[in-house]
């Protein structure tokens, strides 16, 4: 794994110099739920060229910025240790470094960084927002580049980043608010449906979670829960080692849009014979993860936790806003402490959509809370 401290460099290496700095400009666009606040466009072309300027605007809040090429990495610091690191325009998050009860930190979130074939960086992992949003009237419209629209709070009790992004018609918006506290990291998307048709949403909020092996790892509180066996929901940034479920993740990983919300419900031949279609209710409260598994529970409780053996360390999943939890394991065939060493957790709605009516907003949530400390 490449521990995205030293992403910074990873991405230099991989991809050259920063780019030029270029001009600035402040749009204020008119808000349905109506704000003040500067939106800082951040587009996914070569003019990521102002981070000082960013650090100029948004000074005093614990928060820095740094432009590598054609991004900027927001970094969120609390003086009890917590870090946080989050990519614009993406809105990944890629790091995400807690307090133990040893004294020192700890990173939570699995993220890797490789190059591509044309020779630009590739990071995967760490926590992204993957959603859809659809009516009747042929919309169809996904949050996939966000500009800074406000930074809130200090570093000695919490900080929160919201971005904000817009379909083009101007009939839908979403937030995206990050916030960094003490002891728990929570990602929050708000969802405003300013059209006539109601909007069907679909996706998830999808954290990569670091450990030693799956076979050192268990998921707590699960017991009861009814749950599908489903394909791997493939997001933009997701991890999925080769050959899982007898699939060829390099050969078959589309765009997420079409190549999971088209597939939901109908039979895929190359997934595991074992793993089709299965349905059932989970019977461990203390469920090993040492096996290769692609599951989305329906009656999942609020919070449930992820314990890692190898590392003595815990962290408590926690959502409100959705009603299915999803959750991947690689297996326990890879290199332990390697690039298939992780969990992949979200909170969900992917097996039914979510209803956001005319003229209101949907919100939902997802907290990665650290009792370790």
């Amino acid at each position: 794994m490449a521990a995205i401290n030293s992403c910074l460099l990873s991405l230099n290496m991989i991809s050259g110099s920063r780019s030029p700095r270029k001009s600035i400009s402040i749009v204020r666009p008119h808000l349905h739920y109506s704000s003040l606040t500067r939106n800082i466009p951040l587009p996914g072309v070569a003019s990521i060229s102002y981070p000082e300027y960013l650090e100029s605007e948004f000074s005093g809040h614990g928060v820095t910025f740094t432009g590598v090429n054609e991004s900027c990495v927001v970094r969120m610091a609390l003086e009890n240790g917590s870090i946080a690191n989050l990519m614009l325009p993406s809105g990944l998050i890629t790091s995400y470094k807690a307090q133990m009860w040893h004294g020192g930190t700890m990173e939570l979130l699995h993220t890797t960084v490789s190059q591509g074939q044309d020779g630009s960086a590739v990071i995967e992992g760490g926590v992204s927002l993957a959603c859809n949003c659809e009516n009747d009237e042929g919309l169809s419209w996904s949050p996939s580049s966000w500009a800074l629209h406000q930074v809130k709070g200090d570093p000695q009790g919490s900080i929160q980043v919201e971005l904000i992004s817009r379909g083009s018609d101007g009939k839908i918006e979403a937030k995206y608010m990050v916030t960094l506290q003490q002891d728990v990291l929570t990602s929050e998307i708000k969802v405003f449906n300013l059209g006539i048709s109601s909007l069907r949403m679909m996706g998830s909020v999808l954290s990569h979670l670091t450990v030693s092996t799956p076979e050192a790892s268990y998921a707590v509180g699960l017991q009861g829960s009814d749950f599908f066996s489903k394909p791997p929901f493939l997001a933009n940034f997701s991890i999925l080692p080769p050959g899982f479920g007898k699939r060829n993740n390099q050969a078959s990983k589309k765009y997420w849009v079409e190549e999971i919300f088209s597939s939901w419900g109908t039979k895929n031949q190359n997934y595991e014979e074992t793993e089709k279609e299965l349905e059932g209710e989970e019977t461990e409260n203390y469920k090993h993860l040492t096996d290769e598994m692609s599951k989305i529970y329906k009656s999942a409780p609020r919070n449930f936790t992820v314990i890692d053996r190898g590392r003595r360390n815990s962290v408590v999943v926690g959502g409100d806003g959705f009603n299915e939890v999803y959750v991947l394991s690689p297996g326990s065939r890879h290199e332990s402490y390697g690039r298939y060493s992780y969990i992949c957790v979200g909170q969900a709605a992917l097996l039914q959509p979510i209803i956001i009516e005319s003229q209101t907003e949907w919100r939902g949530k997802q907290s990665l809370h650290n009792p370790n400390m």
